[in-house]
């Protein structure tokens, strides 16, 4: 726990270029700092569902007292225009991380009272924190009977071509998340809602592309890849939804934001990454598609004559993801996160730094959402770890759940102005 502690107690000085503390952005730093220690985060409940339950309850927590959106689920009827949306936050964040990661419940209430040092006493704060307190309760009890709970599903490999099957070198005995197109949705109908058609055939010229490709650029020690095309791979080659809370965390500070329009930003960006997740597990599971490692040294039972096995072959990023190649997760969370910052954002040039998950030091600089997703989602090409249709057929269902979630979750109320719009 001291680690945490450390990290934690660094990531609270954050202010805001005029002067303020953006509480929404504190705790999900301090979400990060958890999910990133290890053993905190339970092995088969997947890390984006918390983060769309605390940003879920931060902004309905808001919400009800700035009043100009829909809720998500839970709105706090009467409640004063007064109350100090900070305390609402720090509430609905502290009562539902203490829910969801227990073991860390001190250094959380350490954080929890540092927040409302920060604000003045008084009845706004007490408000405040009875919203949040009152939203978080609310929200963890609808998210109580999700699926999430449930024991993975048993996976029998297959053994024909394009099957998926464990890979080398570690071969790991179950694949990870079998059960997680059965987690309740945040905000899509079903897991199948916009389930990609199925990955190209073994037999057909694009799938000779793809193989060929991924075969020569994501092998380990590749000479056809360029030392950016090496980095790259190894760069994303982290959680991505981490790398995108990030990525919003900056544009959030460069944008000033006060606490109603960070709260909404985060929500809509987590609550797209947990279904995303739940729709590509879904897809995962009913495609089976053999990753490029399996394919690469099998390529001589596939039928196909234009692709040449390598028994040896290996990817870039060493070992590959335990689950199924199609589609690929990277780019749909990518897709998600890149549609959700610019229809907030806008499109307009953007200079952004990203820093690595896994290479300490390393920055990487954008001017726009759209070339960090076409980075990122390439990434895993270079890694050795999919197949370029997987990725495109992530990006596809990425879009699409995104663009269902902006477009029918936390609208604005008719009427409703909050004087900066729904595009900041």
């Amino acid at each position: 726990m001291l680690r945490f502690w450390t990290s934690l107690a660094l990531l609270c000085a954050t202010p805001l270029a005029h002067g303020a503390v953006d509480e929404v952005i504190q705790w999900n730093k301090t979400l990060l700092t958890i999910v990133r220690t290890p053993g905190a985060q339970p092995a088969t409940v997947h890390p984006t569902r918390s983060f769309a339950i605390m940003h879920a309850a931060i902004y309905d927590a808001v919400n009800s007292i700035d009043a100009t959106h829909e809720s998500y689920l839970v709105r706090i009827e009467r409640v004063s225009p007064r109350a100090s949306q900070e305390a609402a936050v720090a509430a609905a964040a502290h009562e539902t991380l203490v829910a969801l990661y227990p073991a860390f419940q001190t250094e959380l209430d350490q954080q929890f009272e540092q927040s409302l040092a920060q604000i003045p006493d008084g009845a706004d704060k007490t408000a405040g924190i009875d919203v949040g307190t009152g939203v978080a309760l609310a929200t963890l009890a609808l998210r109580s009977d999700d699926g999430s709970a449930a024991t993975p599903i048993p996976y029998i490999f297959g053994d024909a071509p394009g099957d998926y099957q464990s890979t080398p070198p570690n071969f790991p005995k179950q694949p990870v998340f079998t059960h997680w197109s059965r987690v309740t949705p945040f905000a899509l109908e079903s897991a199948r809602q916009f389930r990609p058609g199925p990955p190209p055939a073994l037999t057909s010229a694009e799938y000779t592309a793809v193989f060929n490709e991924v075969k020569s650029l994501g092998m380990a020690n590749s000479t056809a890849a360029s030392a950016d095309q090496a980095l790259i791979g190894r760069f994303w080659n982290g959680a991505i939804q981490n790398y995108w809370n990030e990525i919003a965390q900056t544009a959030v500070l460069a944008h000033h934001l006060p606490s109603a329009q960070s709260a909404r930003v985060f929500a809509l960006l987590n609550l797209t990454f947990a279904d995303e997740v739940i729709a590509f597990y879904d897809a995962k599971y009913t495609y089976n598609l053999w990753r490029p490692v399996t394919a690469i040294r099998a390529a001589a039972t596939d039928a196909n004559p234009q692709t040449v096995a390598d028994p040896n072959w290996l990817p870039q990023a060493g070992k590959t993801a335990a689950d199924p190649s199609y589609p690929g997760a990277h780019a749909t969370i990518s897709a998600g996160g890149a549609f959700v910052l610019s229809a907030l954002f806008g499109n307009k040039a953007f200079h952004l730094n990203v820093t690595s998950e896994v290479l300490p030091g390393i920055v990487r600089s954008f001017d726009s959402f759209a070339a960090v997703e076409n980075e990122a989602s390439l990434s895993r090409v270079y890694a050795g770890q999919h197949f370029r249709s997987d990725e495109n057929a992530g990006e596809g269902l990425g879009s699409a759940v995104a663009h269902f979630v902006v477009s029918n979750f936390l609208t604005r109320l008719p009427g409703a102005d909050d004087g900066k719009g729904d595009a900041y």
